[in-house]
């Protein structure tokens, strides 16, 4: 088992200075019910790294794709976060192999249930925040998830919102988006650009940026949401 920790520290980019946190984020309940007078288990250390999952890889979208709108950064979240998304990260570091399970669960196939392999990489996202801090997690977080992340957002948007925009329209409608300045607000050091996207006069999506281009990605941003936007 130690050989497998080790493994799994170098797959994450982590040393655990506790590394029973690491070795109770890979035991399952069925385990610790067999052992006598029982033992820890990993579904404290789930619950705890759920909530670290979710707000580091908010904080990573949010700083990554300014002009991404809410909905959006909500929708590559939960995509990145979904079990399935977890359950890819859990495979690539085959963590399935180094579970510690009870008998019948390890005889049922445990080391390949999807609920059972997210349940584990929560826990250890968990196991890492306790042992390192959020700091901490945010690189394994940032290192195990990033290719993910970037991957829902360039299928989600494309790098470049506008020609993305451009693109479906036209393939869809056979026509092309207008933009509209709306509103400048601040002063002049600190200008507030506001766009509004339309097509055929029907509002798609606004946005606001520090320059008309930055406002007008915003803008496309939202309106790749729209059902007209849509196949």
């Amino acid at each position: 088992m130690s050989e497998f920790l080790d493994e799994i520290e170098g797959a994450i980019g982590y040393r655990f200075t506790d590394r029973g946190l690491l070795l109770q984020a890979l035991t399952h309940k069925s385990f610790s019910n067999e052992q006598t007078g029982g033992g820890l288990h990993n579904e404290r250390l789930e619950f705890l790294g759920d909530a670290v999952l979710e707000l580091a890889i908010s904080s990573w979208v949010f700083r990554q794709y300014p002009d991404i709108p809410e909905g959006g950064l909500t929708r590559i979240r939960a995509e990145v976060v979904s079990e399935k998304g977890l359950t890819r990260v859990a495979r690539r570091l085959l963590l399935g192999k180094g579970l510690q399970l009870g008998k019948g669960e390890g005889k049922s196939g445990g080391r390949e249930k999807p609920s059972l392999l997210s349940d584990a990489l929560e826990a250890l996202l968990g196991a890492v925040y306790c042992d390192g801090g959020f700091p901490a997690a945010c690189e394994v977080v940032k290192k195990l998830f990033s290719v993910e992340i970037e991957q829902s957002a360039q299928s989600r948007y494309g790098t470049d919102c506008k020609t993305c925009l451009q693109e479906r329209l036209q393939a869809l409608h056979g026509r092309l988006p207008e933009y509209q300045l709306t509103q400048v607000t601040g002063p002049d050091h600190e200008r507030l650009f506001s766009i509004e996207v339309r097509l055929d006069g029907k509002l798609l999506g606004n946005g606001q940026g520090p320059s008309k281009k930055r406002a007008e990605q915003q803008a496309a941003a939202a309106a790749l949401d729209h059902p007209l936007a849509k196949d």
